[in-house]
């Protein structure tokens, strides 16, 4: 490993900056908010209907439906598809609880299984054996903002007759196979939590499909249930997508693409540095297959001794996050699956070795600089 050269000093690194994200659009942002309180249309006002055209066309579906989170996005899909007590959802066990906590909310069983040791995401082969008479939907992850791999998933789908629901929190803009996600399945779930790439100043969610029906559906069960005021159709829930949110959304996705961009350039940077700073064999990198793009909502590396690494970087003013410390099978809310330690240890294996490094579009270049040297200072300390 070649000695670090110094960096010019970037001061203190956050995970993430808001702040740096807002500074440029402002004006606009707090125009948009103005405009909603002007009409105190607060309750799907007219934002709401705009924003969803916008993302429909964005993403390239017929229709696209605001609720209120990204986890209700995962339920309302479910729900409208007609999961229930006593069915079985085949997911993966290395991704934020919500994937699995909306199908035990509905009594359903989160039946996991595996990723792939490269990409994060579930592994298409371990899928079909999961399957049982019990299954009535696939649920795969496109974590970290890179597409799952869509076509064996959908083959399997198919095969089984089962509808495919993308949880697409972390990957809005991501394609595979030249298309975007969120148009692979049944639906797509997205997130707007203020961490995502296109994020809010608050909760807020979507639903996008093809399927005239299903949106129908969506758009009653979000609504309570009903479609007029005290008639009720189906046992719905309150979730919608705030007018505020919304409007506010509406701004920062003229800007997407552009941050997706930089974030993109962020990452090539990255991989630049680590060679420059003979870090290539000893840091594992994000891999892109070339059926997809990577978004980078998190730029992902894989080490050894990662909680060390992970202080050292803390103490240098730098810093990261754990995604994810644990995976879903052995956490105390899903102890009653019965699943043990060792039963899926490529994701177990990832849960301990797995950094999330800054990746946001204001990212410097005087600031990665300064967090690789920090990783290769740490590294060559370990030899």
């Amino acid at each position: 490993m070649l000695e670090a050269p110094l960096a010019e000093k970037a001061g203190p690194i956050a995970f993430l900056d808001l702040k740096a994200q807002f500074a440029p659009i402002r004006d606009e942002v707090l125009s948009a908010v103005a405009r909603v309180f002007e009409s105190q249309q607060f309750i799907m006002g007219p934002d709401v209907a705009a924003f969803e055209g916008e993302i429909a066309e964005f993403i390239g579906c017929k229709f696209a439906l605001g609720c209120a989170s990204g986890s209700d996005a995962l339920l309302l899909a479910l729900m409208a598809l007609g999961v229930g007590p006593g069915d079985e959802v085949v997911t993966t066990p290395f991704t934020f609880v919500a994937t699995a906590g909306s199908i035990a909310r509905l009594g359903a069983r989160p039946v996991f299984v595996d990723i792939d040791p490269v990409t994060y995401n579930v592994d298409p082969e371990r899928i079909d054996s999961a399957v049982t008479s019990k299954t009535r939907a696939i649920i795969p992850v496109h974590l970290f903002g890179l597409a799952a791999e869509m076509s064996s998933i959908q083959k399997i789908a198919e095969h089984h007759n089962l509808p495919v629901i993308e949880d697409a929190a972390q990957a809005i803009g991501a394609e595979y196979q030249g298309k975007r996600i969120g148009t692979f399945g049944a639906v797509g779930c997205f997130s707007f939590f203020p961490s995502k790439n296109l994020g809010g100043a608050g909760d807020g969610g979507m639903l996008v499909t093809d399927n005239p029906e299903l949106a129908d559906r969506l758009k009653v069960l979000r609504l309570h249930g009903g479609r007029k005021k005290y008639q009720y159709e189906l046992v719905g829930m309150n979730s919608r997508l705030d007018t505020l949110q919304a409007a506010i959304l509406r701004v920062k996705l003229k800007y997407l693409s552009a941050w997706t961009a930089a974030r993109q350039r962020n990452a090539e940077r990255y991989r630049d540095l680590f060679s420059e700073y003979g870090l290539t064999d000893a840091i594992g990198q994000p891999v892109v297959p070339a059926s997809s793009n990577h978004v980078y909502n998190q730029f992902v590396i894989r080490v050894r001794h990662r909680d060390e690494l992970r202080s050292a970087l803390q103490k240098e003013g730098i810093l990261t996050d754990v995604y994810y410390p644990s995976p879903l099978h052995l956490q105390p809310a899903f102890a009653y699956l019965g699943y043990r330690r060792s039963d899926f240890p490529r994701a177990e294996s990832a849960s301990e070795e797995v950094l999330a490094l800054p990746i946001y579009s204001e990212l410097t270049e005087v600031q990665q600089r300064h967090v690789v040297e920090a990783i290769a200072n740490f590294c060559r300390s370990r030899i």
